[in-house]
């Protein structure tokens, strides 16, 4: 101290006991240590809580608008920029917020999404205009601040900021239907990738999305695909450290019987008795990160085994399919028919390029998309499909900056 400036790498939907909203929670005290005058600017990720503490406690907040979240960078230039442009007195921004009280799935890699990002991308070509972000929300985090919502910053235009920020929240809730995902069961998933033309098909299994929090160790759908007797398949990462130290020690080429899976949560399915081959194994699988960095993701000790016709990776670090984990211990997934992921989407700025389809799987795991079966307590009510809003329109009502 003192400091001309504070920008921030923060996520936007932790919770903690006790806080509502923890990242809230810390803007307030930033602001309480830099004092009223010191612009603080922060980036983080849509599917995030937009709350009270964080508008009035920052001055500038930008999101990822990108599902995966491939533009890291790039938002991150423009917060910072926009925070120095506020500390030498260059801009004075303004922000204007639209609640959407809607719940949803919004994946940027396909239409109606698709262009709904290039149309916030085109009100930034506005003199005035700033920003303009899109926040998901997390459905998932059981917050009273839960909800889609649009943000705008503009530079001293409060007027031009609420009719914009207006117009595109009635523009998201009007696709809104279209944009959902249509989650199939691990059985009719396979089936219809079985049908497909082409190969390989992309499979998602999000239910056990270790990023949304699960444990990555669910068996519903590689017990599917051995029930329907599926060849020529693969899957991971299936996070079991005790399988892992098993296969090392029988090394590659061995044959012996493994449990692997449903070891960690109640929500992951029962554990799977299974005759495996060992076809390969690493003290150190690395998975590049997707989201921009220079660093790969370690996920520590792996193996590669093969169940029947599926060659499954056991992990001994949690983390979900941020790219190409099957390389490392020898799985040309390129060459296969099927290929799951346990991953919600992050995978897809990966595989998808390479998918002859791409199908999504919803299971009983951790991060359902059946929020119907979650058990809120401190939601709002109003919130679309959970509760019948069809009638009521987005406002900026109830949040105070």
């Amino acid at each position: 101290m003192p400091v001309d400036a504070v920008a921030l790498s923060l996520h936007g939907a932790m919770i903690a006991d006790g806080y509502d909203t923890a990242e809230g929670d810390l803007l307030r005290n930033i602001r309480a240590v830099v004092g009223p005058n010191v612009p603080i600017g922060a980036e983080l990720d849509p599917h995030a809580h937009l709350d009270d503490e964080k508008l009035a406690h920052s001055d500038i907040l930008v999101f990822f608008k990108e599902y995966p979240h491939s533009d890291v960078y790039e938002r991150a230039v423009e917060m910072i920029d926009m925070t120095l442009r506020m500390t030498r007195g260059e801009i004075k921004p303004i922000k204007s917020v639209n609640d959407l009280h809607t719940l949803g799935n919004f994946h940027t890699t396909r239409e109606p999404v698709r262009s709904f990002v290039a149309r916030m991308k085109a009100a930034e070509e506005e003199e005035k205009v700033l920003s303009v972000s899109f926040i998901h929300s997390f459905p998932w985090g059981d917050s009273s601040s839960l909800g889609a919502k649009i943000l705008v910053i503009t530079d001293d235009a409060k007027e031009r900021g609420d009719s914009l920020c207006a117009a595109l929240a009635e523009e998201l809730l009007a696709i809104r239907g279209q944009a959902q995902v249509k989650f199939l069961s691990p059985i009719a998933a396979l089936e219809r990738a079985l049908a497909v033309n082409g190969a390989p098909v992309i499979l998602a299994d999000a239910a056990d999305n270790a990023g949304g929090g699960a444990a990555s160790d669910s068996t519903f759908v590689l017990k599917a695909m051995l029930e329907l007797n599926v060849e020529n398949a693969c899957l991971g990462p299936l996070y079991d450290p005790g399988a892992v130290t098993l296969c090392h020690s029988a090394g590659a080429g061995a044959h012996l019987k493994l449990r692997i899976g449903g070891k960690f949560s109640a929500a992951s399915g029962d554990p799977l008795d299974v005759d495996v081959e060992v076809l390969n194994c690493t003290h150190n699988l690395l998975m590049l990160n997707v989201f921009g960095g220079p660093d790969s993701v370690a996920l520590g000790p792996a193996a590669a085994i093969r169940v029947g016709g599926v060659d499954v990776v056991l992990t001994s670090k949690r983390q979900q399919a941020l790219g190409d984990l099957f390389n490392g211990v020898g799985v040309d997934w390129r060459t296969k028919k099927i290929v799951v992921v346990k991953s919600a989407q992050h995978f897809h700025a990966v595989f998808g390029p390479s998918a002859a389809e791409v199908l999504y799987i919803d299971t009983p795991g951790s991060v359902t998309n059946d929020w119907t079966t979650l058990k809120y307590v401190r939601r709002p009510q109003g919130l679309w499909p959970l509760d019948d809003n069809s009638a009521s329109s987005p406002s900026s009502a109830g949040l105070q900056f």
